[in-house]
């Protein structure tokens, strides 16, 4: 019998079920939606470091993530943001079973955001 391979890893698959925006693309959702709440789900640690637009702390891998979770308002945009783009994916994905419509990952993260700021 012939073992076939995925070409196609589970993450890439995860992620393209998710409204993925660029850095660009981030900033320009966020122009045109004042109302949108940005949620930063790094640790507060890496929070206090900068974070970008103003975005709000909620921890992904904290205590209070649920609570927080279920306070964030479903009729406006959320657009989600980490360090590479890892957790706010995982975040957008469980934010979308939920029955959130209008949720956006940061492709790439916040290392994506400094590398195109850094071309600029």
């Amino acid at each position: 019998m012939k073992q076939t391979t995925c070409t196609v890893s589970r993450w890439q698959l995860l992620k393209a079920q998710l409204n993925n925006l660029s850095p660009e693309e981030f900033v320009r959702m966020a122009d045109k939606h004042p109302e949108a709440v940005v949620v930063d789900v790094r640790t507060p640690e890496e929070y206090a470091g900068g974070t970008v637009l103003g975005a709000q702390n909620m921890d992904y891998l904290g205590e209070s993530f649920w609570d927080q979770f279920e306070q964030l308002p479903a009729d406006r945009p959320l657009l989600v943001l980490c360090r590479t783009g890892r957790r706010s994916a995982r975040v957008c994905t469980l934010l979308k079973n939920a029955g959130f419509t209008n949720v956006y990952n940061l492709e790439g993260g916040l290392t994506a955001w400094e590398t195109a700021s850094e071309s600029v």
